[in-house]
């Protein structure tokens, strides 16, 4: 069984009064957000100083987060629900280097980009999407490159363990769910085995050249196989052994469509063996939500448009725009939109206004002109 923590939450609050406001500027900005422009949008009622002292105070962290949401988790936490682990790289290409601006390998892009890699957890079920704790990746310890003779960072703890770690405090958080979600990069062995011991299942995505024996025979005979070479049918699942674990698992190849038509291979597997071929992609599907979540901190609340420069205040603007994702995704959820929809809204309005303004200020010049 993992280890238990009995860390308490000892450090001052976040002052609530800013971190409202403070989302509510990251929800209704469309620009780059300063300090000077949350004082404007206060009419100056809070200085510029006043905020960057709140993001300057110590570094937020899950704890924190979970303070905030949980209310809202008590009312709509359902046992199916279930846990999504993902990261995101936020491209920061002309922030200096430091400990979380660095440089990672975006995946999704194939290649190196500089930014700060950002893991998150959330929680989804019929209600919605809760982001539930977050990490931002640290290089933290110097090396010289061999093959360059250049200095170069890598993080102490990777992200696999900090996946484990996030685990740890849900668990301990009594939040309720029955799967946890995640891609290949997060299917470790250690990841799966770390679920199965909480009484968890878990529907991870594989990489082909994983190894699986076919019967228990053939596992205690070192009989392992790729899963590429097996003869799984379209949509098919089976029951194996995962090399490395000890308990039977659900293997399933889900056939799927790019946009472009081509047609890509899904390897699917579980520790849920009651799971059929279809319910598995079914469940797994959810794990959409987490990609949706990254997309929205990205485009609607201004994660990357931040001249913060230390790691702390880099760090505190991120948690602020998650934030202020939980704020627009409760709106969103209660009026029946998305958020881009809203946001949407939001910068017709202020177009209105602007617009309004714009003809108030013509009226007063003509009048000038005219006397």
């Amino acid at each position: 069984m993992p280890p238990s923590k009995s860390t308490t939450h000892t450090e001052q609050p976040v002052d609530p009064h800013l971190l409202d406001l403070y989302t509510d500027y990251l929800i209704s900005s469309f620009q780059t957000v300063t300090a000077t422009g949350f004082s404007a949008m206060t009419d100056h009622t809070i200085s510029h100083d006043t905020l960057t002292r709140f993001l300057s105070e110590r570094p937020y962290t899950s704890k924190d987060l979970w303070l905030l949401v949980k209310p809202h988790v008590r009312q709509v936490e359902t046992v199916d629900g279930s846990i999504s682990f993902d990261d995101t790289i936020v491209e920061k290409a002309y922030t200096d280097e430091n400990e979380i601006v660095a440089w990672h390998y975006d995946h999704s892009k194939g290649r190196n980009m500089k930014g700060m890699n950002l893991l998150n957890a959330t929680y989804h079920n019929a209600a919605g999407t809760i982001p539930l704790a977050f990490e931002i990746v640290r290089k933290d310890t110097p090396y010289v490159d061999e093959a360059t003779g250049k200095t170069k960072r890598r993080a102490s703890i990777n992200k696999n363990q900090m996946v484990r770690d996030m685990l740890d405090h849900i668990i301990k958080n009594q939040v309720k769910f029955r799967y946890v979600l995640a891609d290949i990069w997060f299917s470790s062995k250690e990841n799966m085995q770390w679920v199965v011991d909480y009484k968890k299942h878990f529907i991870f995505a594989l990489k082909a050249n994983r190894l699986v024996a076919l019967s228990l025979k053939d596992k205690y005979q070192g009989v392992f196989r790729s899963i590429e070479s097996l003869n799984l049918g379209k949509d098919a699942a089976r029951t194996c052994y995962l090399k490395g674990l000890e308990f039977p698992v659900k293997l399933m190849r889900k056939v799927f469509t790019n946009k472009d038509g081509s047609t890509g291979i899904l390897y699917l597997v579980t520790s849920d063996v009651d799971l059929d071929a279809h319910t598995i992609p079914a469940i797994y599907q959810t794990r959409w939500n987490v990609e949706e979540y990254h997309k929205s901190i990205k485009s609607n609340l201004g994660i990357a448009k931040s001249p913060t420069r230390t790691t702390v205040t880099q760090n505190n603007h991120f948690f602020a725009s998650i934030c202020a994702y939980f704020k627009l995704e409760l709106m969103s959820t209660r009026i029946s939109t998305n958020h881009f929809a809203l946001k949407s809204k939001l910068y017709v309005r202020a177009l209105m206004a602007s617009f309004k303004e714009l003809q108030s200020l013509k009226c007063q010049l003509a009048v000038a002109t005219a006397a």
